[in-house]
Formats: structure tokens, sequence, C-alpha cells
């Protein structure tokens, strides 16, 4: 396998990925590149770039999951980050584990549909809003690029169980989204540096609760 496709320093234990499981990665970038010029699954800029920008960024997430989760809830999952990555490690790491991914625009549902079957992936997918659905009682909550961090709070307290963690990619504003949240959310947070942008993090949250 090529250098360029590896997940070295996502997540611990990333760098036993198997073969197998990086072609299933390779094989759902290829078909983001393949539908964005009808749906914009992406910005088109970032496809050359798209393992670094879009997969790792994505599978980086892993970081901060717990280490058996039985549902994971993706919200906006659009082209499938980071959602539909993670259902391709998990298959390996924690087959166990349903993936849900939760996508409003019936284009990129059908993408994340068609991609997830593509990839031989069991995952999920629900073309609804995130605050129109039933509460999940999930483990996880993820989301990238969805919303401010205060909104994402309220979305996660929804589908969450008590003990659950939510776990956000955030961009460079990432300090001050914490600081506005905190004024209508209690959490307790955990922070790592993004792999992918020194200036954006991984954000988990715990003991979620509205101030």
């Amino acid at each position: 396998m090529a250098n360029e496709y590896d997940l070295a320093g996502c997540f611990p234990g990333a760098e036993s990925v198997s073969r197998e499981t990086i072609e299933k990665l390779r094989r759902h970038l290829e078909l983001v590149g393949k539908w964005n010029p009808a749906i914009n699954l992406v910005a088109r800029s970032t496809l050359p770039e798209g393992w670094s920008r879009h997969v790792r960024d994505s599978a980086q997430i892993l970081a901060l999951a717990p280490e058996s989760p039985r549902l994971w809830l993706d919200l906006g999952s659009g082209g499938g980050f980071p959602g539909l990555v993670v259902a391709i490690l998990l298959a390996e790491r924690a087959p166990g584990c349903r993936l849900r991914l939760v996508e409003s625009d019936l284009r990129k549902a059908t993408f994340l549909r068609e991609a997830a079957r593509s990839c031989g992936i069991a995952a999920d997918v629900v073309t609804d809003r995130a605050e129109s659905l039933a509460p999940a009682k999930a483990d996880v909550v993820s989301a990238r690029a969805l919303a401010p961090l205060a909104d994402l709070c309220a979305l996660a307290h929804r589908h969450l169980v008590p003990e659950g963690r939510a776990i956000f990619l955030k961009g460079r504003e990432h300090l001050a989204e914490l600081d506005l949240a905190s004024l209508q959310w209690a959490f307790t947070s955990t922070l790592r540096p993004s792999i992918t942008d020194p200036a954006a993090a991984v954000v988990a949250l715990e003991s979620l609760r509205h101030v």
C-alpha cells in the first residue's frame, strides 16, 4: 500500500488497520470524487488532498471515542465524513457497533446508501433532520462542519444516553465556541489537536446537561 494511504497518528492502533479496510476507505473517496460534480459533497478544491482533508480528518475522531460503542449516530453525514469513515473503521475494530447516518438532503442520503453498499458496510442511513428524529439513545453522537457547538449540544443531548459522549470536529474557533456553549450547557470537555489542521481540534463532551 502506498504510504500516502495510511492512518498513522489518527488513533491508537491506526498503524495496524488492515489493507482491506484501507481499500474500502479509498473506494469511498473515489465515489465522492465521482458523485461530487453532481451533488457537491465536499468543496471541489479539497479533492486532490482528499485522503488527508477528509479520510484522515474523519478517522482521528476515533482517538476520543469509547472502546466499544453500541450505537453511533452521525449527524449531517453529507459525503460520509466522518460517519461512513467511522463505519468502515469500526467494522474491523468494533463489529458490534451500529452506525446510523443522518442526512436531510435526499441526494446526499442516496449517495451514502450507495457508498455503504459499494464498500460492503452495514450502515443505516436516515433521510431526516436530527431535531425531528425520535431520541436515538446513542452511545456516541458525532458531526463535522454542521453547526455551532451550542446547537450541536442541543442535538447531542436529545440523542445521547446519559453516559454518552458527543464528539465533534471543530475548526479554528473551537475555543470561542466552547465558551459560548458553556453559557447554555454544562459538560466535561476533552480536546485533541487536529492532525490535519494545527488550529483545529477534536472536541469530546460528556455529562452534558442544560444550564
